[in-house]
């Protein structure tokens, strides 16, 4: 079976609760939104949408500083109570049918917005090294069940060259000086 490339003009980049309760519970956590501040950089880079999203903000805190630094100016966040973000008010691919996920937890939220995804028909990636658990038992399971379920394990320097497409051009320099 061939699995098709990240396209810019068919993906969008959803970025999953990155918050500030998670970061004593994250083992990695500094790697992990290391990984999501490259991905959402590539990808505003490559033109590819970004959207983030916060698990109950109230009280598990917002977005973590090193990420949002990096997100587009005027995002706002789309604040979510269920576990899934597909099925939060507000979550809107806007047309996309490739989503790159990244975020965290890997087994909760990160899965079952994958699985949501891909039964709406969304091909769906996943950063394997831009998501993560409080155990890595957690984020493997996550990882195996979106796998089986037909989502694409990729990694961010993978993503983001496929978006890329060619070396040469300005949108490849900024990559490439992302991921050195």
């Amino acid at each position: 079976m061939s699995v098709p490339k990240l396209d810019p003009g068919r993906a969008a980049l959803v970025v999953i609760d990155v918050q500030e309760a998670f970061r004593k519970a994250t083992p990695d956590f500094d790697v992990v939104t290391g990984a999501v501040a490259t991905i959402v950089d590539g990808a505003q880079a490559t033109g590819v949408p970004v959207l983030v999203t916060e698990q109950y903000p109230k009280g598990l805190g917002v977005t973590v500083p090193e990420v949002a630094e990096h997100l587009p100016e005027g995002l706002e966040p789309v604040q979510k109570v269920v576990f899934s973000a597909a099925e939060a008010d507000g979550f809107d691919l806007d047309g996309r049918d490739q989503a790159l996920v990244c975020g965290i937890e890997t087994h909760v939220c990160v899965n079952q917005t994958v699985l949501d995804l891909l039964d709406e028909g969304v091909e769906v990636h996943v950063a394997r090294d831009a998501v993560g658990s409080r155990t890595e038992d957690n984020r493997l399971a996550g990882l195996d069940k979106v796998e089986k379920a037909g989502a694409t394990l990729t990694t961010v320097e993978t993503a983001l060259f496929e978006l890329v497409r060619r070396a040469g051009t300005d949108q490849f320099k900024q990559v490439q000086a992302l991921i050195k």
